[in-house]
């Protein structure tokens, strides 16, 4: 399950969307610095309207969506690196998950104290990179010391050397190990550093409810500083999300016209941290159950089976495989196979996004 971890300075809204988007969750939002203390942990299934249709077409007894585990982390104070506030706490919550979401404040209010006694988005965004990056060199430079010892005619090791010594001037200099583009096999030889500057970013510019379709000023220092990341924006309003779940569910989507947006700020988060990650949704559908799972981008047919199970991967065979789009012209599978639309893949077939799938397999 893809886990995403909320962060961000105190009151910023970080609590107030994690409640919104978890709807059931028990994170407390107030008005003061800390309110989260233990990381609050809620699972919500990923919105996709191609789940209903077919489990209609399939008659399905369930429907099971894929789901996404968000974490609200504790909020950041300077120093955090160094053990401020919660930072070491902070600090290895954020080891654990896959994507960040960095909420940022963009919204003017006198009845919500900021910790730094003013709105800045390009402040507030470089006191909690600066404390990754320290936290991250910290840990470069202590790796560095006992990898040049090792590295003499390891050339595994010396290509982490030689990695590290890559990031280390950048890191230096506050940035994010992001920043610095690596080949596939230099990511694979840092990768269980854990760099916090190293995971994907979204930064989430949370605005009043005025400002959800048009944005801002603010907005724009947070794109600025993202475009030069390759980092994502996704412009939200926690206000709009706390409103939107005491709202019946057949009235949320006029709600949400009437401020001018096409969608909630959970479907947009996870769409951003779906492509973020390069992840796809395929589907497997029948009278038992209709499921969306989750893959990579790339992977092959028998990696999609096994997660599902790794006996579907170890006993592929092959799988029958229709677009999501052609099963739905055709009504329903035997017409899509009539229509010569349903296709034998082999072990080399990439999945597409919105393949429906059936895996024939040995045990």
């Amino acid at each position: 399950m893809l886990r995403a971890g909320i962060v961000g300075l105190p009151n910023v809204g970080k609590s107030t969307l994690f409640n919104a988007l978890v709807a059931n969750a028990k994170a407390q939002a107030a008005n003061f610095p800390f309110c989260t203390i233990e990381p609050n942990v809620g699972v919500v299934a990923v919105p996709d309207e191609r789940l209903a249709t077919l489990a209609q077409i399939s008659s399905s007894d369930d429907i099971v969506p894929a789901r996404v585990e968000f974490v609200d982390i504790a909020g950041l104070v300077a120093g955090a690196s160094k053990g401020e506030g919660l930072g070491n706490q902070f600090l290895a919550n954020i080891r654990e998950v896959d994507a960040i979401v960095h909420v940022v404040r963009c919204f003017e209010s006198d009845d919500i104290i900021h910790v730094a006694g003013s709105v800045d988005p390009s402040r507030d965004i470089e006191v909690i990179n600066l404390e990754l990056a320290l936290s991250d060199l910290a840990q470069i430079e202590r790796r560095l010391e006992r990898a040049k010892k090792q590295a003499r005619g390891n050339k595994e090791i010396q290509l982490e050397v030689d990695v590290l010594e890559k990031l280390l001037p950048v890191l230096n200099e506050g940035q994010p190990a992001r920043v610095v583009p690596l080949e596939d096999e230099e990511a694979e030889a840092i990768k269980t550093l854990g760099l916090l500057t190293s995971k994907p970013i979204i930064y989430a510019a949370n605005v009043s409810e005025d400002d959800l379709a048009s944005g801002n000023a603010q907005v724009e220092q947070v794109r600025a500083i993202a475009a030069a990341e390759n980092a994502q924006v996704v412009v939200i309003s926690a206000q709009v999300e706390s409103e939107l779940i005491e709202l019946p569910e057949a009235d949320r989507q006029d709600f949400l016209d009437s401020l001018g947006v096409t969608e909630g700020g959970l479907k947009s988060l996870i769409r951003a941290t779906y492509e973020l990650l390069g992840l796809r949704t395929y589907f497997t559908t029948g009278p038992k159950e209709t499921r969306a799972w989750t893959i990579h981008a790339g992977m092959s047919a028998p990696q999609a089976a096994g997660v599902i199970h790794t006996d579907f991967e170890r006993g592929f065979i092959r799988a029958e495989t229709v677009s999501y789009e052609d099963l739905v012209a055709n009504g329903s599978m035997s017409s899509a196979k009539d229509s010569g639309l349903v296709r034998s893949e082999g072990k080399d077939y990439v999945v597409q996004e919105g393949d429906v799938m059936l895996f024939r397999f040995n045990v």
